[in-house]
């Protein structure tokens, strides 16, 4: 009778360890909401906390991959036509497609110079920023300079106008840039004397906020107040007119749209 309740509760005893054991293994996959037979592995809180963030980085890479996709996607399709359509996307994108894409060949670089410039001050400029925007750079002077149209070619441009430095020789040879431009395609005209100094990237992320054919004056103000003037229109000499206007030393920007209205007084 004791061998028998001895052996009895031998048997209770592997019994509840059996038990024991069976808790211990299923308790850890039922917290994960797994099965042991979907991971071959075992996993520790350490290791399961890597594989979490593992999965968390593979998914945010996935959705970052996405949308340089489609930005791309936008980009290539603003750069393969010249006007900018909209597409699909987030109102953010959406906003980014309404700027004006422009490039170098939309551009009209009217630089003005004389003769007495031509070697401390212009081959200084077409060994810096003239050079990165040959085609697009039109050199304006008052010298047949055979030395510099052999530089310039048919971008060297011979106004025929006087050296001398008043209102009526300065104006003489802006009315020929301005000739040259209304004649050309570009969508914006700009106006450098021959010692600035251009930052082309720069001007080209500046004139894309603005569309080339609404009216649009890009400058720095000559003066801190209006300029005063007779007004010659109504000619009774009493009226009095007045403006703001843009350096031309300091270099100023007209859109095409703006050009063509002033027209009849500029050609």
């Amino acid at each position: 009778m004791n061998v028998s309740c001895i052996g009895l509760g031998k048997i209770c005893f592997l019994v509840s360890l059996l038990l024991c054991a069976a808790l211990v293994l299923f308790i850890p996959w039922s917290q994960r909401g797994l099965s042991p037979q979907h991971s071959t592995l075992p996993c520790n809180s350490t290791r399961c906390h890597h594989e979490f963030l593992e999965l968390k980085l593979q998914q945010t890479d996935a959705t970052l991959l996405a949308g340089h996709q489609t930005a791309g996607l936008i980009k290539r399709r603003e750069s393969s036509s010249g006007q900018v359509k909209q597409t699909r996307g987030t109102r953010k994108e959406n906003q980014y497609l309404f700027k004006e894409m422009l490039h170098l060949q939309d551009l009209f670089i009217a630089v003005k110079t004389t003769k007495k410039y031509h070697k401390s001050r212009l081959d200084l400029l077409m060994q810096t920023w003239i050079s990165r925007a040959k085609e697009q750079t039109f050199i304006f002077t008052d010298w047949e300079d055979q030395e510099l149209r052999k530089k310039a070619a048919t971008q060297m441009v011979n106004t025929n106008c006087s050296s001398v430095h008043t209102r009526q020789a300065l104006c003489c040879k802006m009315a020929v840039e301005y000739d040259k431009f209304v004649l050309s395609d570009k969508k914006w005209f700009c106006h450098l004397d021959d010692d600035n100094y251009l930052n082309l990237h720069a001007l080209l992320k500046l004139l894309s906020a603005f569309s080339h054919s609404t009216d649009v004056y890009v400058g720095r103000p000559s003066l801190d107040h209006p300029v005063e003037t007779v007004d010659r229109v109504k000619g009774d000499g009493m009226a009095s007119l007045k403006f703001w206007f843009a350096t031309g030393g300091a270099g100023f920007c007209i859109s095409r749209g703006l050009a063509l209205k002033m027209s009849p007084w500029a050609r």
